[in-house]
């Protein structure tokens, strides 16, 4: 089997880590779901919740695809995307404080902060919140309506769940503790549970005030992760929903913290916070990795 010499970079968005592969520079990879489960192996690997493409774009300044750690394809990262931004804005691809990502959930613009000459941290519009369970998508409900503190039954445990999609879909929980035994014990079970065709990604949150809030994830395709950008624009959004938090919430994630704003139906969620590179390196891959 031939061998192919990969050139990567590490980053991650408060903890949410991913290996980035430079599409402008050299060919996309023909396997990147294979090369996603290769590469983010914590053993044998660089080790990362998954694999970006940062891709040319026909729509905007590029184009981020996301593969998981299980080599499934999501549709969006927020973390991820702040991440694409900075790596295109710091490594000359596109030098604007305001750039265009095109991703599976739509085209995204993200404000960045630069201070030397490099991306700091990042603000993304990640547009409005889908809310109707078709658009989720979650077979709890027939009718239009938001999901909204549904009382699910988990072996044996009932947790008061809202749903929504940020272009990916999500399950909150607000609990009073965000113990190992639900982000672990019952996270993967939500992940695959029957009333979400496509999975879902879980979050369990503690709201410490109306303004601040705790979350864990349980990330569909890669299992606990630090930090979920898309997770915490749901929390926003499900907290408001149900009485909860008010408009802008500051995030409190095991990797690091994120600032959500949500004004209401038919508004963007904004998500502020920070982006890092951490290391670039060559993997040697056993397999074709000819272009896609």
């Amino acid at each position: 089997m031939p061998k192919v010499k990969i050139p990567f970079t590490k980053m991650h968005g408060a903890g949410n880590d991913y290996v980035y592969l430079d599409c402008f520079t050299d060919p996309c990879p023909g396997n990147p779901a294979q090369m996603a489960i290769a590469l983010s192996d914590r053993h044998f690997g660089v080790g990362a919740d998954g694999l970006i493409l940062i891709m040319p774009s026909r729509t905007g300044d590029a184009r981020m695809r996301m593969f998981n750690a299980d080599g499934s394809e999501s549709e969006m990262c927020g973390n991820g995307v702040r991440c694409v931004a900075k790596y295109v804005y710091d490594h000359d691809l596109c030098r604007k404080d305001r750039l265009v990502i095109e991703t599976g959930a739509g085209n995204l613009t993200i404000d960045l902060e630069i201070a030397d000459g490099t991306v700091r941290s990042a603000t993304v519009d990640m547009g409005p919140p889908r809310l109707k369970p078709a658009e989720i998508p979650c077979t709890l409900r027939l009718d239009e309506e938001p999901i909204v503190d549904y009382p699910l039954v988990i072996d044996g445990t009932t947790l008061q769940v809202s749903c929504v999609s940020m272009g990916n879909p999500h399950c909150v929980c607000f609990v009073p503790q965000a113990t190992d035994d639900l982000v672990l014990g019952l996270g993967p079970k939500i992940e695959n549970h029957p009333l979400f065709p496509r999975r879902t990604n879980v979050e369990f949150v503690e709201v410490l005030s109306r303004s601040e809030v705790r979350q864990r994830t349980w990330e569909r395709g890669s299992g606990e992760t630090l930090a979920c950008g898309t997770g915490a624009s749901a929390v926003c959004v499900a907290g408001q929903l149900s009485g909860r938090t008010e408009a802008r919430i500051l995030n409190h994630l095991r990797g690091g913290d994120l600032i959500l704003q949500w004004l209401g139906p038919g508004e963007s969620v904004m998500m502020t916070g920070p982006a890092t590179e951490v290391f670039s390196g060559i993997y040697t891959f056993d397999t074709d990795a000819s272009s896609a």
